[in-house]
């Protein structure tokens, strides 16, 4: 656990961040649907139950998609305890990947549903969650870290400039 401190910790901040947020959504709204517009027409807080993955895809699918979150989840922990030191940009990345399907998948146990409640009207998004973010943005993070050219390490120059290849 010490080798890989960071995605640790970003896994457990991002896991009780989004069980916190999902826990004042159910607590405060009272109804299924009931909306509180932030921004008229731009962005809302909406209470919704998603049966399904992202996008509200594989809806009324909870069934086997609690086990793929729970795959993912023991997945992620044992591949990160398992590995050597890991960059820091990796770390990130898998913990938000784990923080994101350990959130979701804890709903998907205890209530057959996941709580989402940050609607995007302005471009029609489906609403979606803390760790729905949390999993988009550990995505990013490791194509970034596994793609040379994000990593800043371009093919070198050749520095003759009378030498053609």
């Amino acid at each position: 656990m010490k080798k890989n401190r960071l995605f640790w910790f970003v896994a457990i901040v991002g896991f009780i961040l989004d069980q916190v947020s999902k826990f004042w959504a159910d607590h405060y709204f009272s109804e299924i649907g009931e909306t509180i517009p932030i921004w008229q027409d731009v962005f809302h807080f909406t209470y919704v139950h998603n049966t399904g993955a992202a996008f509200s895809l594989l809806t009324d699918q909870v069934h086997w998609l609690r086990w793929l979150s729970l795959t993912v989840t023991i997945g992620l922990m044992i591949f990160v305890w398992l590995s050597s030191r890991l960059p820091k940009l990796e770390q990130m990345g898998y913990g938000l990947v784990l923080a994101g399907a350990a959130g979701n998948g804890m709903d998907r146990f205890l209530f057959g549903f996941v709580i989402d409640f940050f609607d995007v009207r302005l471009i029609q998004f489906p609403v979606f969650n803390i760790a729905d973010i949390c999993i988009n943005i550990g995505v990013a993070c490791l194509i970034m870290a596994n793609f040379p050219y994000f990593k800043g390490s371009r093919r070198p120059k050749n520095r003759n400039p009378n030498h053609y290849e």
